[in-house]
């Protein structure tokens, strides 16, 4: 993605958000932290992530000093430490890493590998899809933006979906030209749903790891296992637990 479509990607995710606000009874005066995983708070204090977009949502985007400094991380069973031992398989100063890219992309097959046999576990996964997208519960609800309306699914069914219907892998080299293990693959009947990892393709990401998941595959797959569905207006459809919970302020 080129930095033009990135920028427009985003402005539009900032417009969405706003929209759903609206339709929520906020004011046009709402404002969300663009940084923050609560993209629009309710008049009940209930929280939501608000996500649009044709193809892929980024979940989070991580340097080293996130793993280092959020102790959720830190205490999944050793996760947020084999995630910092793979930004640490690079050098400080790319230029050193671009001498001998092979080097050190053998070096990250190690914590790469581990990080896939801990995420195979499903208490581990749980907490690590719960912490990456709802911020270890904070934030209560997921709003998709699909075909001009917004479906609301609550923070735990979505979890609960994911981690029970994600196959966990590790990258596997298609070429010559191509290292193995050098990603984590979330992928359902064989297809890729999401990837674990890491950013080296520029000054301005580098020794950052990624979290990215298929925006219409994660969609279609919690419909297809949410089953219970209500029109709340419009606009509007609500999913699962979260159609007891959703318009507390009323």
């Amino acid at each position: 993605m080129t930095s033009e479509q990135a920028s427009y990607v985003k402005r539009q995710g900032h417009s969405d958000t706003k929209e759903f606000a609206k339709l929520i009874g906020l004011s046009d005066e709402y404002l969300n932290d663009p940084k923050a995983k609560k993209d629009v708070i309710d008049k009940s204090g209930d929280s939501y992530s608000v996500k649009s977009g044709k193809k892929k949502w980024q979940i989070f985007l991580y340097s080293k000093k996130r793993f280092e400094n959020d102790y959720s991380f830190r205490a999944m069973n050793g996760m947020g430490q084999l995630l910092l031992k793979c930004i640490k398989c690079f050098p400080d100063k790319r230029s050193e890493y671009l001498k001998n890219k092979q080097f050190y992309k053998n070096k990250l097959q190690l914590p790469m590998t581990a990080l896939c046999n801990k995420l195979k576990d499903t208490n581990r996964i749980v907490a690590f899809i719960d912490k990456s997208m709802f911020n270890s519960g904070e934030v209560n609800y997921l709003a998709i933006k699909h075909e001009n309306k917004f479906h609301v699914f609550w923070s735990r069914d979505v979890v609960d979906v994911l981690s029970k219907n994600f196959a966990v892998e590790n990258s596997q080299a298609r070429n010559n030209t191509q290292i193995s293990n050098q990603k984590i693959v979330f992928k359902v009947n064989n297809k890729t749903y999401g990837e674990i990892e890491m950013r080296n393709d520029s000054k301005v990401h580098y020794r950052e790891v990624k979290f990215w998941l298929n925006n219409p595959l994660i969609f279609k797959l919690l419909v297809q296992n949410i089953k219970e569905v209500k029109e709340y207006q419009d606009r509007i459809l609500v999913y699962g637990n979260a159609i007891k919970k959703f318009g507390r302020w009323k």
